[in-house]
């Protein structure tokens, strides 16, 4: 059984009064980890019971009161671990997981999974503030795809061009298909698993046509032609700007519909919008955001392009995107900025808070750097220290080059 990086901090905030939510697109495994964490308490003679919130009967009657729920409770003087999937599936969840927070937190634990309908609506900001904290399962990194497509003795390689910066592999070229692999397919759990391409663009296939259908119904979108559209549009233009008038006029609508559609795809974690960053530098021009999909499979498939990287006219915004993905795994993307002047100067990525603050430049091979086209840049942020994360060649380097 593989555990995604995310369940050993769900392990350690089991024990914390704060109910556990966990937040994602669909099909990244959020209900997986449920299920492993109930192992692990029945492991451990924790006292936990599974409730999944597609069975219509249970939410019918926990809609009736919250306080229905302690009918299903063990007899037991021990804090009870309750995991409920699709909590969203409650007419007022919100309200349910409040009231259970405020009488019964001694005698519960609350281990929640729901959709983007249920985190967009206002309630669950205000009335559960102080009473949870918020996990975000993005679909599979790097390491976690090779786990999940059973190449271990690659995770294991992986891991040690990754720790030790003078070490020699014999497997690059193994890591490096798999890595094309990663980029073309991405990282959902079911198309990592799957060995088979044409599966795996099947199955990207049926979670752009059928999951990504259900988070526009619950969000309760009327014109579903305009938001795929729009959606097709922002996968054609990762790493560029997002131009609410063009998009709107291209599309037909009105800006204030764009607006709300990027609203909804950021809260459904399908697109991820950064800001450009400012230091009282004049020039620097444009409050526009640049769009990234965080996952590279699904890129591809709403473009319906899943050509090797050698054929692809767009292996440059793909490399870039990578490039996000890479940095949104140990940044919020509210952390991570791009640098861009009316001239034409640019940085696609500036990361001012992280540990190690930097900038980066995403290039597809090293003979694209040019060292004077960043000159603005050094000269006005000397304590960001540029990097370059390069496609070509793969080699051990590449594998470290992400801090």
């Amino acid at each position: 059984m593989v555990f995604r990086k995310l369940y050993n901090s769900l392990l350690a905030h089991l024990v914390k009064k704060e109910f556990s939510i966990i937040t994602g697109a669909r099909q990244t495994g959020k209900s997986t980890l449920l299920r492993q964490l109930e192992m692990h308490c029945k492991d451990q003679r924790i006292p936990a019971i599974f409730m999944n919130l597609e069975n219509k009967l249970l939410v019918e009657d926990l809609n009736q009161s919250p306080l229905n729920l302690l009918r299903y409770l063990p007899e037991t003087e021990q804090r009870i671990v309750v995991l409920i999937d699709e909590v969203q599936y409650l007419e007022d969840p919100s309200n349910f997981l409040k009231l259970l927070y405020d009488e019964y937190a001694v005698k519960i634990k609350i281990v929640a999974t729901g959709s983007s309908a249920f985190y967009i609506d206002p309630r669950f900001r205000d009335s559960l503030a102080g009473r949870k904290r918020l996990f975000h399962l993005s679909t599979c990194s790097f390491d976690e795809y090779l786990a999940i497509a059973g190449e271990d003795r690659l995770l294991d390689e992986y891991h040690t061009i990754r720790n030790n910066p003078d070490y020699r592999s014999l497997k690059t070229d193994l890591l490096r298909i798999e890595w094309e692999k990663y980029m073309i397919y991405g990282g959902y759990p079911a198309v990592a698993a799957e060995p088979d391409v044409n599966e795996k663009a099947a199955l990207l296939k049926e979670i752009r046509d059928s999951f990504i259908k259900r988070d526009v119904m619950e969000s309760g979108i009327q014109n579903d032609v305009a938001f795929y559209k729009l959606f097709r549009l922002l996968a054609a233009q990762t790493g560029n700007l997002v131009n609410v008038n063009e998009l709107a006029s291209t599309l037909q609508i009105k800006n204030e519909t764009v607006h709300s559609y990027l609203n909804i795809m950021q809260k459904c974690y399908h697109i991820a919008l950064i800001r450009p960053y400012f230091r009282n530098l004049r020039k620097e021009l444009t409050k526009m955001q640049k769009v990234f999909l965080p996952d590279s499979g699904l890129r591809n498939c709403l473009l319906n392009n899943f050509q090797n990287l050698t054929e692809r006219a767009d292996r440059g915004e793909l490399w870039e995107n990578s490039v996000f993905r890479l940095l949104a795994e140990k940044n919020d993307v509210d952390e991570i900025f791009y640098w861009r002047t009316s001239a034409g100067n640019e940085v696609d990525f500036v990361l001012p808070s992280a540990k190690k603050p930097l900038a980066m430049e995403a290039k597809l091979n090293s003979s694209l750097i040019s060292p004077s086209k960043y000159k603005l840049f050094k000269a006005a942020y000397p304590d960001l220290p540029l990097q370059f994360a390069v496609l070509n060649p793969v080699d051990e380097n590449f594998f470290r080059q992400i801090p």
